[in-house]
C-alpha cells in the first residue's frame, strides 16, 4: 500500500516474481512511474482506506512507511487486514519521527534551532513508540507485534544529504520550500555545521509491526 516508485515493489517482484505481486498508491504519478518500470507488476490507482480488492486476496499486505500519511490510519490498515487470507500477514512500518533516531533528526533539531515553531513528523500517527502497534490493534489486528529496525545510509557528502530537502518532497520539502532564500541558507549551513564533514553515515530506525489475521 503506498508503493510509491516502488523500492519495496521492486525487491518482492525480484524475489517472488512480478506475476505475484500487486501495487497500490494514490498518486498517478507514481502508479505511472512504477508501471514503466515494472511492467509486469499489476500497479493500481488507491487509497488504503478503499483497496480495489476482493476479500483474502493475499497472504502478505505490506505499507512500508506509508500509515503516517493515511488520511484515516485505522481504516487504511482495516482494509489491509481485510484483503488478506487467514493466517496472512498485515506489516507496516514507521520512522522514529517523534524520537531522535529518525532520519531526518538532524534536519528537524537544525529547523527547530532556528524556529522553534517549524512542523515536523513527529504529531504523525504512529511516529511515536508504541503508537503503530496501538493502531494496528484498532484496526482489530490483537496479535500485532512492535521491533525496532535500524538501517545505516551511507552518504558521500553533505551535498548529498541536503539536496533531497530541496526537492519540495514530504514535510520536511514542504518546510524548506516556505523559507526564503537568506532562511533556507541558514538552515542549509546549521545543518553543515551538526554533520560531519567528508563521507559519512545516518543511522535511521523505524517502528516495525507484523500482525496474523
Amino acid at each position: 500500500m503506498g508503493c510509491g516508485p516502488g523500492a519495496l515493489t521492486a525487491v518482492l517482484a525480484e524475489r517472488l516474481g512480478p506475476d505475484s505481486v500487486f501495487a497500490v498508491d494514490p498518486s498517478p504519478s507514481f502508479v505511472a512511474a512504477l508501471r514503466q518500470r515494472l511492467p509486469q507488476v499489476d500497479v493500481q490507482t488507491g487509497s488504503a482506506e478503499q483497496l480495489p480488492f476482493a476479500d483474502d486476496t493475499f497472504d502478505l499486505v505490506l505499507a512500508q512507511l506509508v500509515v503516517i500519511f493515511m488520511q484515516d490510519p485505522k481504516a487504511g490498515l482495516t482494509e489491509m487486514a481485510r484483503v488478506t487470507r487467514p493466517g496472512g500477514i498485515v506489516g507496516a512500518t514507521v520512522w522514529d519521527h517523534a524520537g531522535d533516531t529518525g532520519p531526518l533528526s538532524t534536519f528537524w533539531r537544525a529547523a527547530h534551532d532556528l524556529d522553534p515553531s517549524a512542523p515536523d513528523e513527529s504529531v504523525l500517527p504512529g511516529a511515536a513508540d508504541g503508537q503503530l502497534v496501538e493502531l494496528f490493534h484498532s484496526a482489530g489486528l490483537d496479535q500485532a507485534r512492535q521491533s525496532t529496525l535500524t538501517v545505516r545510509i551511507e552518504l558521500a557528502s553533505f551535498d548529498d544529504w541536503w539536496q533531497p530537502f530541496t526537492l519540495g518532497v514530504g514535510p520536511a520539502g514542504g518546510y524548506v520550500a516556505t523559507l526564503d532564500t537568506e532562511r533556507r541558507e541558514q538552515l542549509r549551513k546549521h545543518c553543515r555545521e551538526l554533520l560531519p564533514s567528508g563521507a559519512f553515515s545516518v543511522d535511521a530506525s523505524a517502528w516495525t509491526v507484523v500482525a496474523k489475521t
